[in-house]
């Protein structure tokens, strides 16, 4: 266990001399702020005060979770610094490519991916496949250790099970989940002949689970991932969720607390040059109309922080794909996510077999795939340095002159912008052979 992230992470006993704190049956889990660089037991000792006990903290950012049956601790803590996943209406299911054309196999033949060709991969692995001493933290739902393709890139020594924050380190290897598997064949996938080939075959991965078994991801699993990959030595994280509770849409009252737990974590990661890829989700939503008094509640996060290279999806045509969300500012660059009604989804693998599926899921780990590329060429690079390569890299795509999807004469999505950036492709298409030549 690395002393800096959890020491001494047991239970604190709960304060309760004058027995008023109430129970509810529940135990209740949070996220709770506090300054950066408080120390624990000033921290445990607040929240003890007020029927809460830390399991975990993270006193370089001042993020504590803490567990309570009390149901009036979070009011007690106040509304601006703790927030409770557990308690929110789970309304919307984070992002899991749940557009999906399966095709389901036994390792067979290696076939024609549209997406490498698209981006330019199979030219680029002339140059370089990667290198085994660069890592990509795939934050998910768990990678299959045991798929042929994926074994030997697989670092458990890295992996983490970020659903217990309190205890993350994993005796045994990572659990596999279809979703995980799947970005992480994208990402490096065994260049052997059979099934897939990732883009960046030659690095290795780690497989650190923060989305859960319905599906979603809360903000206290989020930050124990950042900083884990911040401690770990991990050089590019993959990020194809979207934070249940962030508020993506507005749709219901909002917290201020998971954007800023996480956007703490994803700093600290990026001020150790962890470079962060992030997908901004499924939901065809401009991420720029938001209106800025309501911007604290309703961010796309992690996609939405600083520092992090926010990709949206297109389709074998090059073409947004109708899903993916956009927005000046808010896109950096596109890469390949599939689109059904024009060529089909990303090939990748899943538990024992492979399958196609469709989503900005799919198009993150494309780019974290060529960061990996960037970082085994250039190894003193750090997180902005890999980002700046990234961007300038990635070869334009203008705004279509005709983005009616559906044929019924009204534009699906407005794109604003010009060529060399605009609000549907950012810079670009992510290019691998441009980014491992320049």
């Amino acid at each position: 266990m690395i002393a800096g992230l959890l020491a001494g992470s047991g239970p604190s006993a709960v304060a309760d001399p004058a027995g008023s704190c109430a129970e509810d049956g529940l135990d209740t889990r949070y996220v709770v702020l506090f300054e950066p660089g408080l120390p624990r037991a000033s921290a445990a000792a607040e929240t003890a005060a007020q029927c809460g006990s830390i399991a975990a903290y993270y006193g370089q950012i001042g993020v504590g979770i803490v567990d309570s049956a009390d149901p009036g601790f979070g009011i007690r803590m106040g509304p601006d610094r703790a927030y409770s996943a557990e308690r929110q209406v789970r309304a919307d299911r984070i992002e899991a490519g749940e557009s999906q054309n399966a095709e389901p196999g036994e390792r067979p033949a290696q076939d024609d991916q549209w997406n490498l060709r698209q981006i330019r991969a199979q030219e680029a692995h002339v140059i370089t496949r990667g290198s085994s001493d660069v890592v990509v933290g795939v934050l998910d739902s768990g990678v299959d250790a045991a798929h042929p393709e994926l074994a030997a890139a697989l670092d458990p020594e890295r992996s983490a099970n970020c659903l217990t924050p309190e205890d993350p380190e994993l005796t045994d290897p990572p659990e596999g989940d279809a979703h995980g598997t799947h970005v992480a064949g994208i990402i490096a996938a065994a260049d052997d002949g059979h099934g897939v080939t990732g883009v960046a075959p030659a690095s290795r991965i780690a497989s650190v689970r923060v989305v859960n078994g319905d599906g979603y991801v809360h903000p206290e699993s989020a930050v124990c991932g950042f900083v884990w990959a911040a401690e770990h030595g991990i050089d590019v994280v993959n990020s194809s969720f979207l934070v249940e509770s962030a508020q993506l849409g507005c749709t219901r009252a909002g917290s201020p607390v998971p954007r800023e737990a996480v956007r703490r974590a994803v700093d600290y990661a990026t001020e150790r040059d962890v470079l962060t890829v992030a997908a901004v989700g499924n939901e065809r939503t401009d991420l720029t109309a938001v209106p800025p008094q309501q911007r604290a509640v309703c961010d796309a996060v992690p996609t939405d922080l600083d520092g992090v290279v926010s990709v949206a999806a297109v389709g074998p045509d090059a073409v947004k794909a109708g899903y993916s969300s956009y927005g000046l500012g808010a896109v950096d660059v596109a890469a390949p996510g599939g689109e059904q009604h024009v060529g089909g989804c990303v090939r990748s693998t899943v538990p024992s077999e492979y399958r196609s599926t469709c989503g900005t899921s799919m198009a993150a780990p494309h780019v974290a795939g060529v960061a990996a590329l960037l970082a085994a060429r250039h190894p003193q690079a750090g997180a902005a340095d890999l980002s700046r390569m990234l961007q300038e890299a990635a070869r334009p795509l203008t705004c279509p002159r005709d983005y009616d999807l559906n044929t019924d004469g009204a534009q699906d999505a407005l794109c604003r912008g010009y060529a060399a950036y605009n609000g549907f492709y950012g810079h670009g298409l992510v290019d691998a052979l441009t980014a491992v030549t320049n």
